[in-house]
């Protein structure tokens, strides 16, 4: 049996693109290792140059198929993919599914794809906790463009656009009620829309409202740029270089703006913030239960009430929270 190594020692090998120790760096990430938090630390100051680019939008609209269709036109570029798949968790293991790896079967061998399946453990948000740490990685080994594909997107499961630089939100037609699918909290978010399943019927009518209401809330949301929307069909090749364009010229866009040193300093605060809660959530998960006893009488006699107890427990764990 191979002996581990430590993480601190895989720092060069990742920067190098050896595909071994960046599945390796990530299954720490995932993890939330202790143990590799200085090799953490470390390949997120050797990050920075990838462009992130988040791929979301309801369940059943194709987002899988679309995106190994979009690395494939990418791959035409000369460019290096890195794809983070964010699936449900397996019910039984708590791990990844894996149906996105399995969908982008026909890129995912492919010597500058690197596809990885990330469980989301019941986190909230459409991401799993540990996906931004898994940016770094894949940012740091050299990948030009980083892929986050979410789980799904609802009015809770937005996350990826507090993640990403160019976020694209996927509708299909025949899904339903169409426009409660767009309304959904995705209109604000996308940078790109990108309508799938393009060979039916009803995809141009879609397109159509999807340019109206985009075109009734630009005056209202400020943007600076109409939001294309992209009529593509995975199954024929139809659009797929046009989507590709429309997100190269987001890239662009945000540079010539000045939009992109501000959304990458949008992006650290958040990242800031979720790590603070998280420190915030292991600590308070460490010391409450040996601290609740007395508190859990006077609630149970009625001396205190749910809220005072509350502010209590936090003034013996965190007291600054409660000053």
């Amino acid at each position: 049996m191979n002996p581990r190594v430590p993480s601190i020692d895989l720092v060069p090998r990742v920067c190098k693109g050896e595909h071994r120790a960046i599945s390796r760096m990530l299954s720490r990430a995932e993890a939330a290792e202790t143990e590799a938090r200085e090799a953490l630390d470390l390949l997120y100051r050797r990050a920075g140059r990838a462009h992130v680019v988040g791929i979301t939008g309801v369940p059943g609209s194709g987002k899988s198929t679309l995106v190994s269709k979009l690395v494939a036109a990418i791959l035409e570029s000369e460019r290096k993919i890195g794809i983070l798949a964010v699936d449900p968790s397996s019910p039984f293991s708590g791990g990844s599914i894996l149906g996105d790896r399995i969908r982008m079967g026909e890129v995912a061998g492919h010597p500058s794809v690197f596809v990885r399946s990330m469980a989301t453990r019941g986190a909230l948000g459409g991401l799993a906790h540990g996906t931004l740490e898994a940016v770094d990685i894949l940012d740091a080994a050299g990948f030009d463009i980083v892929i986050i594909e979410t789980v799904g997107v609802g009015q809770d499961e937005v996350d990826v656009v507090r993640a990403a630089h160019t976020t694209v939100v996927v509708s299909a037609p025949g899904l339903g009620d169409d426009i409660q699918a767009i309304k959904a909290g995705i209109l604000e978010i996308a940078d790109v829309h990108a309508v799938s399943k393009g060979d039916r019927t009803d995809a141009d009518r879609m397109v159509s409202e999807l340019k109206s209401m985009l075109g009734l809330g630009l005056p209202a949301t400020g943007l600076k740029r109409a939001v294309p929307v992209i009529k593509t069909c995975a199954l024929k090749d139809e659009g797929i270089v046009e989507l590709l364009a429309a997100i190269d010229a987001h890239r662009e866009h945000l540079k010539t703006s000045g939009e992109y040193d501000a959304r990458r300093q949008s992006i650290r605060e958040r990242r800031m913030l979720k790590a603070a809660e998280r420190l915030l959530h292991d600590e308070f998960e460490r010391h409450r239960q040996d601290r609740m006893a007395d508190l859990l009488a006077q609630l149970a006699d009625g001396t205190i009430s749910p809220h005072v107890a509350a502010r209590r427990l936090l003034a013996q764990i965190a007291p600054e929270v409660t000053r």
